[in-house]
């Protein structure tokens, strides 16, 4: 069921990698280096994705390049939101693309792609329909981020949280569903694109949507699919049963596998953003991630 494994996400983020612990992300580039090792040993042929760039920034990928981190990894990704978050244009999905592929020696893959209903869902249907033409036809990958509106009452994954103002507040509105599993506009141009147009939708630990996620990735015709187990939630009593609850209701679509998120116990500070003490432990859990739940 697994078509690719990615390792972390938004590694140039703060949000989603303490990179003042990790100055210069020689920490990531070594867990890079062993994780794609490890998943390699499990499967020969199996694409490793380096952690969705955002910002897109072609610098950090040759540092990635000069720390040895692309020697193990197959497909480089990027992510982008020019219509909530990004200083660019949406237009400027191709150039941004041609950027990256002119930094690296490995294919492209655009993993999220995304545009808030915050301000109006007309924002977010223009938005769908736009990122579609640019991008379909250009990389291999593209997924949609996300099916669902996060819920109000779970935190975004961000660092100054209230702070950002609207910048905050617009991560609650990324999805194509609302909250409560209603449909918004854009929904309706979905299946227009599938299946060459992919979804990016997280799943929490134990997460009660899954079914009905499940049941609108198929009406909606989509077949590539990227979501994420949780280093972290792999140390919770009854992981293992949710895990496999998880990867078996996704088992019909071809699933891109994000391992991330340091435990508290095994970080450098108590945060699932830290840097692990012993980035073995990272390589560990994605190649048994791989030997339980690839083809």
């Amino acid at each position: 069921m697994i078509e690719a494994v990615k390792l972390w996400n938004e590694p140039n983020n703060k949000s989603h990698w303490d990179f003042e612990i990790d100055k210069d992300w020689l920490i990531y580039s070594r867990m890079v280096r062993l994780a794609g090792q490890a998943v390699r040993s499990e499967h020969r042929s199996l694409p490793r994705v380096l952690g969705g760039m955002s910002p897109i920034d072609t610098s950090f990928l040759e540092r990635m390049e000069r720390q040895g981190a692309l020697d193990e990894v197959d497909v480089v990704a990027v992510h982008g939101f020019p219509l909530d978050w990004n200083p660019w244009q949406i237009d400027e999905w191709p150039q941004r693309v041609a950027e990256v592929r002119a930094a690296t020696r490995h294919p492209v893959w655009v993993t999220e792609a995304g545009v808030s209903s915050f301000g109006a869902e007309e924002v977010q249907e223009f938005g769908l329909r736009r990122t579609a033409e640019l991008l379909l036809g250009r990389v291999d990958r593209v997924h949609w981020y996300s099916l669902y509106d996060l819920p109000k009452a779970w935190p975004a994954t961000t660092r100054h949280r209230e702070a950002e103002g609207s910048s905050y507040y617009r991560h609650f509105y990324m999805g194509l569903l609302r909250e409560d599993g209603t449909p918004k506009r854009a929904l309706r141009h979905f299946a227009d694109y599938t299946p060459e147009l992919g979804i990016c939708q997280w799943f929490h630990f134990e997460d009660p949507r899954l079914e009905d996620a499940v049941a609108w990735l198929k009406k909606l015709g989509v077949r590539r699919l990227r979501t994420g187990l949780s280093w972290a939630d792999s140390l919770r009593p009854g992981a293992e049963a949710w895990f496999d609850r998880q990867m078996h209701a996704l088992e019909d679509f071809d699933v891109t596998l994000t391992c991330c998120f340091t435990p508290e116990s095994c970080g450098v500070s108590p945060h699932h953003t830290s840097p692990p003490h012993r980035v073995e432990e990272f390589a560990d859990f994605c190649a048994r991630m791989t030997r339980r739940y690839a083809r």
